[in-house]
């Protein structure tokens, strides 16, 4: 196949409940508020036997989308933190700009499932973005998120990131995505030669929430992208990542393909993802006992997102 296959894949992920029930011969898909959306190399990964397979219960919609004081359509109100389209200011030091509105995967936990993409997009407000950041010299980093800034193209990737590169006050380009994970494809020599060959400290932040997504061909394509910063962030859930067991082999799998463990983040708690919540001391139980099984430098710190100006530590 030619290299740029993930745009292939991209195209023909499983949409929908029908397509998503064929596949998986259940039943068990409904179709919600959020678009059920699954690429065909993560669901290949699933055990279409096991109803507990702890992938397929990060894309199988809740049966019931109950509501909860605690829960709401927007946790982090990151839309108060955006003084321009399309960027979010809410760290002194750095900026995180909406770079593309589409996910290779809708996670049922996602906390950017309601959000406004039509309204922050940092490519089409690209002038306003742009002087913001010349404007404000205390900024050394821009974060690109989403959506995932890897379904861009690699066109338009390039593009963005010379732009950035542009900006002398700008020291360190950090990009957050689940694509790489999901979609291994999507890790193509283009990529890697856009990144490498950037003058910014590049820092790729890889969304993994269990050993099981780390697949062969992943861990090939990975290779690739050896030359830059590799960390990861999961989201504690209930039900699929939940066990010293499960946590310890991810960041051992992690180590082992030259990722570093980062964060291991509390749910934020978006409306429909009750399902997914660990509880605080059961969290802090699994983390001390992480502490115990593996070195420090492998250990990801225990945070929660509450929209202030900094993550909060639970320990």
């Amino acid at each position: 196949m030619m290299e740029n296959n993930w745009q292939y894949h991209a195209r023909y992920a499983l949409k929908g409940a029908n397509q998503s029930n064929d596949f998986f011969k259940t039943k068990a898909f409904k179709d919600q508020t959020f678009p059920i959306k699954i690429p065909l190399e993560f669901a290949q990964l699933i055990d279409k036997n096991n109803k507990n397979d702890p992938l397929l219960k990060q894309v199988i919609s809740a049966k019931v989308l109950s509501k909860s004081a605690n829960f709401s359509l927007s946790p982090l109100e990151d839309e108060k933190y955006s003084p321009v389209a399309g960027l979010i200011h809410k760290y002194p030091n750095r900026v995180l700009l909406i770079a593309s509105q589409v996910c290779a995967i809708h996670c049922q936990y996602c906390f950017r499932q309601n959000f406004n993409y039509t309204e922050h997009d940092a490519i089409s407000n690209w002038n306003e973005v742009q002087n913001y950041i010349i404007n404000n010299i205390k900024i050394n980093e821009v974060i690109l998120s989403g959506g995932d800034p890897l379904s861009l193209s690699g066109d338009k990737l390039s593009v963005l990131i010379d732009n950035i590169a542009n900006i002398a006050h700008i020291k360190t380009l950090r990009i957050h995505t689940r694509s790489a994970v999901v979609t291994p494809n999507r890790i193509t020599n283009k990529l890697s030669d856009i990144l490498n060959q950037s003058r910014l400290n590049v820092v790729m932040v890889l969304h993994t929430n269990h050993a099981q997504e780390l697949s062969a061909q992943f861990a090939q394509k990975i290779t690739k992208l050896s030359g830059i910063t590799l960390l990861n962030q999961s989201v504690l859930l209930k039900g699929v990542n939940d066990s010293i067991e499960e946590l310890t082999e991810l960041c051992l799998k992690l180590f082992d393909l030259g990722i570093f463990p980062y964060y291991l983040h509390m749910l934020d708690k978006v409306q429909g993802a009750q399902d997914f919540l660990v509880k605080d001391d059961y969290a802090i139980q699994l983390h001390q006992q992480l502490k115990n099984n593996l070195s420090g430098y492998l250990v990801p710190r225990l945070v929660r997102d509450n929209g202030n100006h900094s993550k909060d530590w639970l320990l």
